[in-house]
């Protein structure tokens, strides 16, 4: 974890080195320039403005009042998918609190942990949480899986707290482990649908995507990112597949300096591997076969052994345009509710 512990008096930086012993990771203590030392420095400039400089990290832990960590992170609170769980500890250390980011930056979750390292109270007051309901943007962040629609989730969310929501999934579910909150079903007005593809089975379908799909690619030298795209957005749209559940996107080593083929995944945030073809050649399975393509790279296939080099199942075969070859694996995935 990375993480910032803010303390504003002694008391406090006696509490804040009990919270960064509890978290582990790569952990900064600051404290106003009068109190630093050499565990604790100085924040540069103004508290906000040092908030915001380290707004990218996974979590802020504010040891002192409330009222400080509100002003200091407030001008910088952009979007539930992109800041930071932030935390208020009182510095006698009896409450942990949850600010911001509760369910998708993981502070609740972060709070109760904490106050258990601490022998404290945490303190929760997102309405699932508090009525001890399932909530759906806590359990997909924490499953690194893709949520199709914010507005959606809070609806969800506050439907929850009355009546059931379905819930249904591309692989089998044992319908008595289902959290209070869900049942088991595939119509109705609203509901949850966890899938790598583009199901609508609702009226309104919260889709959310598990990252199991393995992105195969080849192409000529030189070709441009945009035809890249064009050819991966075509296989998808073709076949149903839904781009936010990729986990990684795959090549041969000979292309690791493509500069299009970079810029690609570069775009969407994939990570990209490079296979040898000594590797390549060694993936287990029945692919396609093209001399040509052995003669010029070493391999007879690239786009679906590459697709496969981590296992999983070929779920889109090699496909060709415009100087682009694209496979799709799946990787096997599974619900828990744990």
């Amino acid at each position: 974890m990375k993480a910032v512990v803010f303390a504003f008096t002694e008391r406090g930086k006696a509490t804040a080195l009990r919270i960064a012993e509890a978290l582990e990771g790569d952990i900064l203590l600051r404290t106003a320039k009068k109190l630093e030392d050499t565990r604790f420095a100085a924040y540069a400039g103004g508290l906000s403005e040092y908030a915001g400089s380290v707004f990218d990290r996974d979590a802020l832990v504010f040891v002192g009042a409330c009222g400080i960590a509100i002003r200091a992170i407030a001008p910088h609170v952009a979007s539930k998918l992109s800041d930071p769980a932030v935390l208020c500890v009182d510095e006698a250390g009896q409450f942990v609190i949850s600010l911001l980011s509760g369910h998708i930056g993981g502070a609740n979750r972060l709070a109760n942990r904490l106050a258990k390292a601490l022998g404290a109270t945490p303190v929760v007051t997102t309405a699932t949480d508090v009525n001890g309901k399932f909530s759906v943007d806590a359990w997909a962040a924490e499953r690194n899986m893709a949520i199709s629609s914010m507005a959606l989730a809070k609806r969800v969310s506050a439907e929850i707290l009355t009546h059931p929501v379905p819930f249904c999934a591309d692989v089998p579910v044992d319908a008595s482990s289902l959290p209070d909150g869900l049942v088991w079903g595939e119509s109705g007005e609203l509901g949850i649908c966890v899938s790598v593809r583009d199901r609508q089975p609702f009226e309104n379908t919260l889709l959310l995507a598990p990252r199991a799909l393995r992105l195969g690619i080849g192409c000529r030298r030189g070709t441009p990112a945009e035809t890249i795209e064009a050819a991966v957005q075509g296989v998808f749209k073709a076949r149903g597949l839904r781009l936010e559940a990729v986990a990684e996107a795959a090549s041969i080593d000979v292309k690791s300096d493509e500069p299009g083929l970079i810029a690609c995944c570069s775009a969407h945030g994939w990570p990209l591997a490079f296979y040898s073809a000594e590797r390549l050649n060694a993936v287990p399975g029945t692919f396609s076969k093209s001399e040509f393509v052995r003669n010029t790279v070493g391999v007879d296939n690239v786009c679906e052994r590459a697709a496969a080099a981590s296992g999983g199942r070929i779920i889109v075969p090699k496909t060709a345009e415009n100087g682009v070859t694209v496979a799709v694996a799946e990787l096997e995935w599974g619900i828990d509710f744990g």
